[in-house]
């Protein structure tokens, strides 16, 4: 059975370096926190006040702290909407799960162990500063993907790793020997496992940078801190793993005739050629403790926010663990629901409600053990939707109603460049805009 247990930082911890530099670290029980203040309390009580609009670069001795809100999301759909949230407030907590198994990120657990950081890294690397030259190639370098062939990507992967690939320019010396200390230590793990072979192909310069950090301090707080650092996120701004550990993390699903899936991608994306007696297995169910700072952010924002996302193996693995239905519930603070611009696999033929329902019963853990469910109401979890103008999931207000709820906002939508429908980022942040701060 799989251990949830991160290990405390060791007394002095030094950045892995080929050249012998590094940075010390203070010896803590937990992962280094950014010293800062916390995000401010509010109450639903300022959609009523005279407050002026702030934005992100107002200080506090010209007006009132920008709004706070806390994001349930996944790696990939929210990332759309990011940089323009960033220009509305940065007094944002990312939440997402570290469960993700495909991607580069599956040839990392796979031959590594460990928790995904792709979602993580995916988010942080959107936050991102690029307000300098050396902003903008840091952002660039830790962004990059390998060549989808093999070959080339471990070619031009070793072109990083030994500091000769143009991807350095723009990097002053210490960003430089710093990044690549960790990158270094991630090449002598893969090479250190001689049975295992590593294939590149695709890979995230980032998610090696990212393994390489959470490896050596064998803590994902402390590995969340330092690329946080690294790639300069706004220093009000959050990135918080759901659960913390230093180990792999499987998802699975239970199904109705008592057989298992595992792992995330299996549950998403299933192979045609898979036959459904192929997961009927048994397993080790673990039920992971969530994160405390996530309840501890959860307990001071303004606003709860569920990010679009694939509902069942993004957003769901988040709002199921012990503690974050009591403490939504008793929360009096706005609760959105951003509902997916349109079906996937997960969700296909789901109307509006039973998205909410979903969630609630999520949220309420309808199927754990029974002496452990809640039985609140959709409106102590949700009180506003956001829907897409002109989705293809059904807004069912008569359902919605039957479930106490009554505010819907539409908001419109454009397609990407694979021609799929999805929310006009400027369109969506003003809507929570004037959710959160209009009177």
């Amino acid at each position: 059975m799989t251990s949830f247990l991160a290990a405390p930082l060791d007394a002095s911890l030094r950045l892995p370096s080929d050249s012998g530099a590094g940075l010390a670290l203070p010896s803590t029980a937990k992962a280094p926190a950014r010293k800062r203040a916390p995000p401010p309390v509010l109450s639903m009580a300022i959609k009523g006040s005279n407050a002026p609009v702030t934005s992100p670069g107002q200080t506090e001795q010209s007006c009132s702290p920008p709004p706070s809100m806390l994001v349930f999301s996944g790696g990939t759909a929210f990332n759309g909407v990011v940089e323009e949230l960033k220009k509305f407030t940065t007094h944002v907590t990312h939440v997402l799960p570290v469960s993700d198994d495909g991607g580069s990120t599956a040839e990392i657990v796979r031959v590594l162990g460990g928790p995904a950081v792709g979602d993580i890294r995916s988010r942080c690397v959107r936050l991102a500063d690029e307000s300098s030259v050396e902003a903008l190639a840091v952002k660039r370098l830790l962004g990059h993907r390998l060549p989808l062939d093999p070959v080339h990507a471990k070619a031009e992967w070793y072109t990083i790793v030994e500091g000769e690939n143009h991807l350095w320019e723009g990097v002053s010396g210490p960003y430089r020997e710093t990044i690549r200390a960790f990158l270094v230590y991630f090449q002598n793990q893969i090479l250190c496992r001689s049975n295992e072979h590593f294939c590149f192909s695709n890979g995230s310069i980032g998610n090696f940078f990212f393994a390489g950090a959470r490896i050596f301090f064998q803590s994902l707080e402390a590995a969340i801190f330092l690329f946080s650092r690294v790639s300069q996120i706004p220093i009000d701004s959050y990135v918080l793993p759901v659960i913390c550990t230093n180990d792999r993390l499987t998802l699975g699903c239970e199904l109705q005739n008592d057989s298992i899936i595992r792992g995330q991608n299996q549950i998403s994306h299933p192979l045609v050629s898979e036959y459904p007696g192929e997961f009927s297995h048994c397993v080790n169910k673990v039920f992971p403790a969530v994160n405390p700072t996530v309840l501890e952010h959860l307990s001071r924002v303004q606003a709860i926010v569920y990010g679009m996302g694939s509902l069942f193996t993004s957003i769901c693995p988040s709002l199921v663990l012990h503690g974050v239905g009591e403490i939504i519930a008793r929360q009096c603070c706005l609760k959105i629901l951003i509902l997916n611009a349109t079906h996937d696999r997960e969700t296909f033929g789901m109307s509006a409600s039973d998205f909410v329902v979903s969630i609630c019963n999520t949220l309420n853990r309808k199927h754990s053990d029974p002496r452990k469910t809640l039985n609140f109401p959709a409106t102590m979890y949700i009180n506003y939707i956001i829907v897409p103008s002109g989705g293809s999931i059904e807004v069912d207000t008569k359902a919605l109603l039957s479930l106490g709820i009554n505010r819907v906002i539409s908001v419109k939508i454009m397609h990407d460049e694979k021609d799929r429908p999805i929310y006009e980022p400027k369109a969506l942040i003003q809507a929570l805009k004037q959710i959160i701060i209009s009177p």
